[in-house]
């Protein structure tokens, strides 16, 4: 290999080009990252809502420390001390249940899909109604599962069994449904479709709908889920409690972990031999997603989430008057869309080039995923920012 490559040199060159990164990220601490120029960014995407409680937090680094130097990994063939802890946490907050742990947003959802189709399966049901415009992960099933076509272009055919309706559309839902129907997949608020939060009548509903039908409420709370809406589950919002549920991002604020959680009634479904994971739950992810959970639960964050998510909403609407191509601003929490007239084009690069990071949501929607540790004062800087270039782009 040639020492006089550099990093990105070696990157173009080794890592496969799934992604097309522009700037090298070289440290992180709290809301701010920087780069190999030292040039220094806000951080309004927290890892696409991995780093809720922002980057490098003494509590969860000094827990994947002392872990690290006690037991890294055994698999789930033994037990460890960590894993059952862990469990203990999301599911007291969840009214009960047990968890299946396993290593992303993707592998969770996969487990839904599992433990669906494996309790439907004596029944002879095996369909599952998603939602259009939803994002469930990369691999077939979650493409399937996925309601945005651009997303499975090329991967071909479809595993078979996954219906897509408009969200918040309960009668499209209703119609849909057929004696092979197991399961109803939802994000509480669509993340990737463009931060879309779903109606309280339209879950409250479909809650009642799977009751008569005998059929499971699945929710995909990987985005959503874990502090990002001001309450620890996204569903707290809606008093809607899910079957089963997934979450993974914002669990390990930064280490790899997903979860599969279900109520008791459907504890029993995924046996020995029915579902597995060799990395799932080990004692590091586990140290790392305690420590995690613990502060967002413990020390202010949801508090703090719920106050800067107002605040970012009243100021962002003083906004909109100000700025016509601002048609709309939606979400909870520190999970915020701002639906623009048009694609968003380089407003990103724009935005990157004043020193803040940001996403995308579909083709015309600002993305703002802060951590939810973030301070007034910080979030003026931000929206400072954003002021300036939608005040440019549409002068």
């Amino acid at each position: 290999m040639n020492q006089n490559l550099t990093i990105q040199q070696t990157n173009n060159k080794y890592v496969m080009h799934t992604y097309l990164p522009e700037i090298l990220l070289t440290k992180g601490k709290g809301v701010f990252v920087w780069d190999d120029k030292g040039n220094k960014y806000l951080d309004f995407t927290s890892g696409i809502g991995v780093c809720n409680l922002g980057h490098c937090p003494a509590t969860v680094s000094n827990a994947i420390a002392k872990q690290s130097e006690t037991l890294v990994h055994v698999s789930n063939l033994f037990m460890n001390n960590q894993q059952p802890l862990l469990a203990k946490i999301l599911i007291d907050n969840f009214g009960g249940g047990v968890a299946f742990f396993a290593n992303s947003g993707a592998e969770a959802n996969e487990g839904l899909i599992k433990l669906a189709r494996k309790w439907g399966s004596d029944k002879g049901k095996y369909k599952i109604i998603s939602m259009e415009n939803s994002f469930h992960g990369r691999t077939l099933s979650t493409l399937s599962a996925t309601g945005r076509d651009k997303y499975r272009e090329g991967f071909a055919p479809d595993m078979p069994g996954f219906i897509h309706t408009p969200f918040n559309d309960f009668d499209a839902i209703e119609k849909a449904i057929d004696n092979e129907t197991v399961a109803i997949l939802i994000e509480p608020i669509q993340g990737e479709g463009g931060v879309i939060p779903a109606d309280k009548d339209f879950l409250l509903k479909v809650r009642e709908l799977c009751n008569e039908k005998d059929i499971l409420l699945l929710f995909d709370e990987v985005q959503c889920g874990i502090g990002r809406t001001g309450v620890f589950y996204a569903h707290q919002n809606y008093g809607v409690i899910p079957d089963a549920m997934a979450l993974a991002k914002g669990l390990g604020n930064g280490f790899p972990i997903g979860a599969l959680l279900t109520t008791a009634k459907y504890a029993n479904v995924l046996v020995p031999g029915t579902h597995a994971s060799t990395f799932g739950g080990n004692p590091l992810a586990c140290a790392a997603a305690i420590a995690t959970t613990e502060t967002i639960l413990n020390d202010g964050v949801l508090e703090n989430c719920q106050k800067l998510g107002d605040y970012f909403f009243s100021k962002l609407k003083e906004m909109q008057k100000e700025i016509p191509a601002i048609k709309e601003v939606r979400g909870k929490g520190l999970m915020i869309g701002i639906v623009l007239d048009k694609p968003l084009g380089d407003l990103l690069k724009l935005l990157q080039k004043e020193g803040l990071l940001a996403l995308p949501a579909g083709e015309t929607v600002l993305r703002l995923l802060p951590p939810l540790v973030i301070t007034k004062e910080e979030a003026d800087i931000g929206l400072n920012i954003i002021l300036k270039i939608l005040g440019e782009k549409n002068a």
